[in-house]
């Protein structure tokens, strides 16, 4: 795909994501702009462009793909969507931006890279956590060596049900058929996609995944172990049923010299103990749009003047990972 001197956006799927984590630093970001917003109610979209003051709203997707002016088009409905319109966008010529996790399975997003490389156009993914300070703070403590060589990685996450847990029906991110999954596709995504980002592909993957209070069909506990490309071992666990007065939420990543904790969604600290640098705790500041960094870098390379670091190709691991966790 050519170089593009501004980006030019077309939204599908204009619900709470949009409203503020996304849309409003597509709109901030300098050679950045949201030309259409597609949604299929008509009220909520025509509010929506009204309040976020997008010159075009449509009901049908296909106006969006036919507007010459739109050159990239961010997918923000649930996953069970997101190979359908990033095939259609390919096929259009637009860049992609989609909503993670990538697709319901890993099977979906080789079709997904499958249409985009036929295509000649780039495919990204909104794990922006890979963007965030707190995190690539992580990721430079431990390329410089803070922790000495790495050795183990773990993901503790334990957590009450959510209150729509009690209505299944209505909620599409315990529905497979629309999420892949359950609450471990929606969240445990984040963390799978930040142990690649920090240390590599995940490989050699086993996993359990169980249903244990029968709220809903999808699993509600789990755990796994992998390798890491580099060489460390890991594992994760994962509860979405837990009792109130149990709410974990750590990442600890161990090395022959110190070890680093930090939380993937609770606060934005890092708490690492290093025999080089001795103790150090931070804390950072996340923007208002929390996906506005990744966005820059997006920005940035369809520019031709960065890179971006959440790509179809990465992101589809992560789905690969999910996969044979819950197999």
């Amino acid at each position: 795909m050519k170089k593009i001197d501004k980006v030019v956006w077309g939204v599908i799927g204009a619900g709470n994501v949009c409203e503020k984590k996304s849309m409003p630093a597509m709109q901030i970001i300098p050679h950045s702009r949201v030309r259409m917003v597609m949604r299929r109610n008509t009220e909520a979209c025509r509010d929506f462009a009204r309040r976020h003051k997008i010159p075009e709203w449509t009901t049908d997707a296909a106006s969006l793909f036919e507007d010459p002016q739109i050159n990239a088009v961010y997918i923000a409905t649930p996953p069970d969507t997101h190979a359908y319109y990033t095939q259609l966008a390919a096929k259009a010529g637009k860049a992609v931006y989609v909503e993670k996790p990538m697709a319901r399975n890993y099977a979906e997003c080789r079709e997904m890279l499958r249409a985009c490389r036929t295509a000649g156009v780039p495919l990204f993914v909104a794990y922006y956590r890979r963007m965030l300070p707190q995190f690539r703070r992580v990721k430079e403590l431990i390329d410089k060596g803070a922790v000495g060589t790495v050795c183990a990685a773990h993901i503790s996450f334990y957590r009450p049900p959510y209150a729509e847990d009690a209505h299944p029906e209505r909620n599409w991110r315990v529905r497979p058929e629309i999420s892949g999954g359950g609450h471990f596709h929606d969240l445990a995504s984040h963390q799978l996609d930040l142990m690649d980002y920090l240390l590599g592909p995940l490989k050699h993957v086993r996993g359990n995944a169980l249903n244990r209070a029968g709220l809903y069909a999808p699993p509600d506990t789990l755990s796994a172990t992998f390798h890491f490309a580099g060489g460390a071992v890991g594992s994760g666990s994962w509860c979405f049923v837990s009792s109130p007065e149990e709410n974990v939420d750590q990442i600890s990543i161990s090395g022959t010299e110190g070890y680093l904790n930090f939380s993937t969604f609770a606060n934005a600290r890092i708490h690492c103990v290093s025999e080089q640098w001795g103790i150090l705790q931070e804390e950072y500041a996340l923007p208002a749009h929390i996906q506005e960094y990744l966005i820059r870098t997006l920005v940035a390379e369809l520019r031709g003047e960065g890179y971006c670091p959440s790509t179809g190709s990465s992101a589809a691991r992560t789905s690969r990972v999910m996969d044979l966790i819950c197999s």
